[in-house]
């Protein structure tokens, strides 16, 4: 039965140069109201013992746009000033909740420039979408197209470090489950293959920012040289963003390529809860870990699973996976990380390591699916403890 989801669109445009400094102005004084308000509650709060509601947020961003010295706030549209505090408040909601750390001021040249607008803030006729304080609608270029019959609720305006504009819709969608199957499969997740599969097949790892090294340390050294302040430093600091931008579509290209695959080929999917900040801590390593990006594949395929109707098993990352023998059981007593095959003491079979924990980690999950326990919720971690899963990971050239 097809359900409807809210789902994001996003697409690049080009803004004509007066939509640019128009959005440009509304970025900035975004980040502004956003700083000053977590300011004023942070001191309430220490200064005073009081908390700051939304609410009063935003009653006193009424009063600073009366004062001479931010006046200018009134020259934006005051929706993407809103949703600021409202993302302010969630992400205060999300700290005494203890599901994120203390929210954090956010800075010009490091933070995402952003501005979010509600249905009163943008018109949408025809397919063309003018954002508040606009003339003309956005030269948008649709790489595909919107749900036949819906109109976007929300558009949220970006611009990425190397000078990209990019627009997000957020739309309902009628999401078709995919046609039931009885296959299940494990995912064992490694440096050298990308991700080893319970049915033998591995994934080979395409080190998107291995291939582009020697382009990103060329333009970095460019970077370097240039004065602090100058147009030709900002110019090659483009330069460097730029790269960085290409590895980083390559790299969300192929994981949503392999996501799909795995969410349509089988019912349930096992994966291993890894703390992959703590695996960033083995400095031989965290270049290669980073670049393999596991997190973002398990966050494609939580919700792809949730979409198509599909069972995401997450295992408990202190199962022993990789030294565990998938034949009769017995727990290897040392398996060292530079060991790729290894023979078991009980039963004589010879296992390859990646296949093999891939094979335990899927009947692990299958046993978990049928009892209905072990399974921890996405984010939460037993007792702060590190991850201890000896994982096959080699020195990254």
């Amino acid at each position: 039965m097809a359900r409807q989801v809210k789902r994001a669109f996003k697409y690049r445009f080009y803004p004509t140069g007066e939509q640019a400094a128009e959005l440009s102005r509304t970025f900035g004084c975004v980040r502004l109201v956003y700083n000053k308000a977590l300011e004023e509650r942070t001191r309430a709060w220490y200064g005073e013992q009081r908390r700051i509601s939304y609410v009063q947020s935003s009653a006193a961003l009424t009063q600073w746009k009366k004062t001479g010295e931010l006046a200018f706030l009134t020259e934006v549209s005051s929706v993407p000033l809103q949703q600021a505090l409202r993302h302010l408040q969630t992400a205060f909601g999300n700290f005494f909740a203890q599901r994120a750390k203390y929210p954090r001021f956010k800075s010009r040249k490091k933070s995402r420039a952003s501005a979010e607008y509600t249905r009163s803030a943008f018109t949408w006729r025809e397919g063309r979408l003018t954002l508040a304080k606009m003339a003309g609608p956005l030269d948008i270029r649709w790489s595909r197209p919107l749900p036949q019959g819906q109109e976007p609720t929300t558009a949220t305006v970006s611009r990425d470090a190397a000078g990209r504009w990019f627009v997000s819709l957020l739309c309902e969608d009628c999401i078709t489950p995919a046609p039931a199957t009885k296959n299940a499969v494990g995912i064992d997740a490694g440096i050298t293959s990308l991700v080893t599969l319970s049915t033998g097949e591995k994934v080979a790892n395409p080190r998107h920012e291995r291939r582009d090294r020697a382009r990103l340390a060329r333009a970095q050294r460019e970077l370097s040289r240039k004065a602090k302040g100058s147009a030709n430093r900002e110019k090659a600091r483009e330069r460097v963003a730029r790269v960085h931008a290409r590895i980083a579509d390559r790299r969300r290209d192929h994981l949503h390529k392999l996501s799909t695959r795995l969410v349509r080929e089988n019912q349930t999917v096992v994966i291993e809860d890894l703390t992959v900040r703590n695996l960033l801590n083995n400095h031989t390593l965290a270049r290669a870990i980073s670049d393999a990006s596991w997190t973002q594949l398990r966050s494609m395929l939580e919700y792809k699973c949730a979409w198509y109707g599909r069972e995401l098993v997450v295992i408990d990352r202190f199962f022993p996976s990789s030294k565990l023998c998938g034949n009769c059981g017995t727990i290897a007593a040392k398996l060292p990380l530079n060991v790729r095959a290894w023979t078991c003491d009980t039963c004589g079979v010879v296992h390859d390591r990646d296949i093999n924990a891939a094979r335990t980690i899927k009947a692990a999950g299958l046993a978990v699916s049928a009892c209905g326990a072990g399974v921890r919720p996405h984010g939460s971690t037993p007792g702060g403890q590190p991850a201890s899963k000896q994982e096959p990971l080699q020195r990254e050239p």
